[in-house]
């Protein structure tokens, strides 16, 4: 059996968006597997709270300083440092990247873009040669950042209890930032005609795009209701009866692997993450990307079907159950996490 490992997980935030939410998860897996976890950045509160394991610590970072002495003040105890986000590599790369011995970094990639530029420099030019190793959360992502990686398909949570009873509403998971197309989901469930047969559309999410968002809603003359952030999505994906993810450019998309783990059926963008998880599904499951028409066709489809809908959200758990679990995340990843260390190790000699 192999020994545990001391792992740091690094992003510079003070968030609790999805990438927040991934570390969270895959940490408290990797505890539960018997490795010594310490996470740095995050929003405190919130990932204090969910790092309650004794073999779980935090700190947070919300600047790059902060992140860099933190992660120079952990690295002595550690095996591998897995970033995630671009700030956090540079981070790593500042406090570890001149040590002649130092644990490995190996970076997530979470996004289907390139890291960017500073100074007018490639930002993977700058830190490239001090990553060890690059993890892709989808083969989307692994395509587009122009780099060597292993995909290692992200888990999450299967939810306890009895299926609950479904109403007749449309839930939309997401940050209110123009990327996500929230305004494509509010014309589709405008034009399927969902709302005169008793639907309703909910909306769960904060950000920046929210006043236009509820002024677009009442011009269109849909009655939807903005929840803002909730910590109790979960319960909603339980009890809603569509998911709708509109968004063209997911590195993969939790919500709607953790909509498939309630059986929820997901109706999204044929695009990015989403093509991985769906595909082969029901056909309603998936409409062009960016066609608010063919989204209300797959709305209006799907809500006249009942029996299509329970057909899909159980096809949908019986994948994220095969696929997208936290138990095969956290092997696949600690594979990667291994591998570097060993190579690390002989490069050191």
């Amino acid at each position: 059996m192999s020994a545990p490992l001391r792992i740091v997980h690094a992003i510079r935030s003070e968030a609790f968006a999805g990438v927040e939410q991934f570390v969270l998860r895959l940490a408290a897996q990797q505890a539960a597997d018997g490795h010594r976890v310490h996470v740095i950045g995050g929003d405190p509160d919130r990932m204090r709270a969910g790092l309650s394991h004794p073999s779980l610590s935090f700190v947070p970072a919300a600047r790059t300083a902060e992140a860099v002495r933190m992660i120079a003040r952990a690295a002595p105890g550690a095996d591998v440092v897995n970033t995630h986000m671009t700030a956090a590599d540079v981070a790593a790369v500042i406090a570890l990247g001149a040590r002649g011995r130092r644990p490995p970094i190996v970076s997530t990639r979470h996004f289907t873009n390139r890291r960017g530029r500073f100074a007018g420099v490639p930002i993977d030019a700058l830190v490239t040669g001090a990553i060890d190793a690059e993890l892709s959360i989808s083969h989307a992502v692994a395509d587009a950042i122009g780099r060597p990686s292993t995909v290692v398909h992200s888990g999450v949570v299967v939810p306890d209890g009895a299926d609950r009873p479904r109403e007749r509403t449309v839930l939309m998971a997401q940050r209110l930032e123009s990327e996500k197309r929230t305004d494509l989901g509010i014309r589709a469930f405008a034009s399927s005609g969902l709302a005169a047969k008793g639907w309703s559309l909910q909306i769960a999410g904060a950000g920046s795009e929210r006043e236009p968002l509820e002024a677009l809603a009442a011009r269109l003359g849909v009655a939807a209701r903005f929840l803002g952030f909730r910590d109790d999505l979960a319960e909603r994906y339980r009890t809603a009866g569509i998911l709708l993810a509109p968004c063209p450019v997911e590195g993969l998309g939790l919500a709607v692997i953790e909509a498939m783990a309630a059986g929820l059926p997901v109706v999204a963008a044929d695009a990015g993450g989403h093509r991985e998880i769906l595909t082969g599904l029901d056909p309603r499951a998936l409409f062009t990307a960016g066609d608010p028409d063919a989204a209300a066709r797959a709305l209006a489809s799907l809500g006249d079907d009942e029996p299509g809908r329970a057909a899909l959200g159980e096809a949908g758990r019986a994948r994220q159950r095969e696929a997208f679990s936290l138990a095969a995340q956290a092997r696949g990843t600690e594979e990667v996490y291994r591998a570097a260390i060993a190579a690390r190790a002989r490069s050191s000699r």
